[in-house]
């Protein structure tokens, strides 16, 4: 893995935590495909991802950590990580349904150039 691809990895993770959503933004391509984690599918372009972060931080606080990297096959960056999701009180949150509570998932990143062109979830097991 590149460390021009790791930085802006872990740049986001950072922004993302601190709900620094321009910070993140900037390191997006214009016509990104984000995965809309809440819903399904993905949100495309970069004031879809604002919007979908507003609405989502409206409801829930998550935290992502990322615990471990890796280059795909197919060139993508692999990032294995523990979501906590909490209320607005900072309560941790035990919905069933999503299993948002300590999840461990694997998020994968594909790259063009130094921005996020796609970003994907998926179970890590």
């Amino acid at each position: 893995m590149s460390e021009i691809d790791t930085q802006v990895i872990k740049l986001i993770y950072d922004r993302f935590n601190a709900r620094d959503i321009d910070g993140i933004l900037a390191v997006l391509t214009d016509d990104v495909a984000w995965a809309n984690g809440m819903e399904g599918g993905h949100v495309h372009g970069r004031e879809a991802v604002r919007d979908y972060w507003t609405r989502q931080w409206a409801i829930v606080s998550p935290h992502v950590e990322p615990v471990a990297f890796q280059r795909m096959k197919d060139g993508a960056l692999a990032v294995e990580v523990i979501q906590n999701v909490y209320d607005l009180n900072g309560q941790p949150l035990e919905d069933q349904t999503h299993g948002l509570k300590d999840k461990t998932l694997l998020h994968v990143f594909h790259m063009k150039g130094d921005r996020i062109a796609r970003f994907d979830i998926r179970d890590a097991s």
